[in-house]
């Protein structure tokens, strides 16, 4: 059986690790969490007293680094879970800055080619398609209006008990968005083969049945 590598990029909270995490449930095939990469980063740099304005002090992080994307979801940094403690609003401002870094792209990067080799793997972020795997047999940029990720993510949050304001993130939000759009290393783009696919009206079931037939006629190619 033919298994491909899939790359979903979009803005933040697309819902994009959402889906990836459901079609690779229904494909049977590995789904890659870089954006809790870049987080698990950020995280360590947050834990350890270092701004994430100080490029060099968050690099230096790297080496004792321990990066674990177990098969339940959950995450793991040095042997702790962090699954939740990653999600904070926080941490993903910081994540999105300390993403900038070449050195902290190169580390992981490196580490996610690595595990998506022979296939059969999904991963989702925001240069995924363009930098990590350009060369993924499906490539899909998905959107969604900005008022509809921070519902979203409001919604996420409240359920995982994560106090938050729906104004605040919906700025947030788009202040993520500039930044990832403008950032100098790698910014968010949509690749030039990539499939568009706003979701801003559809439901998660419509839009896993969406991209599993786009899974299945690239199969069939």
């Amino acid at each position: 059986m033919k298994r491909i590598s899939i790359a979903i990029d979009g803005p933040a909270a697309a819902g994009k690790s959402t889906i990836a995490k459901m079609v690779a449930r229904n494909l049977n095939y590995t789904y890659i969490d870089t954006g809790a990469m870049y987080r698990c980063v950020a995280y360590s740099a947050f834990i350890h007293g270092i701004s994430y304005e100080d490029e060099a002090g968050v690099v230096g992080l790297l080496k004792d680094l321990k990066i674990k994307l177990l098969p339940d979801g959950s995450i793991r940094l040095n042997g702790e879970d962090v699954s939740s403690a990653i999600r904070a609003n926080e941490v993903s401002m910081g994540a999105s800055i300390v993403s900038q870094y070449v050195k902290v792209r190169s580390f992981l990067v490196a580490q996610q080619r690595e595990m998506a080799k022979g296939g059969g793997v999904i991963l989702d972020g925001r240069d995924i398609g363009t930098v990590v795997l350009p060369d993924a047999e499906l490539k899909i940029y998905q959107v969604a209006s900005v008022e509809t990720r921070a519902k979203r993510r409001y919604k996420e949050n409240i359920e995982k008990g994560i106090e938050c304001d729906y104004e605040e993130m919906k700025a947030e939000i788009e202040a993520r968005d500039k930044q990832d759009m403008n950032r100098e290393v790698s910014p968010l783009k949509k690749a030039d083969d990539a499939i568009e696919l706003d979701t801003s009206n559809m439901s998660l079931e419509e839009v896993v049945a969406h991209v599993m037939d786009l899974v299945e006629k690239k199969l069939e190619e």
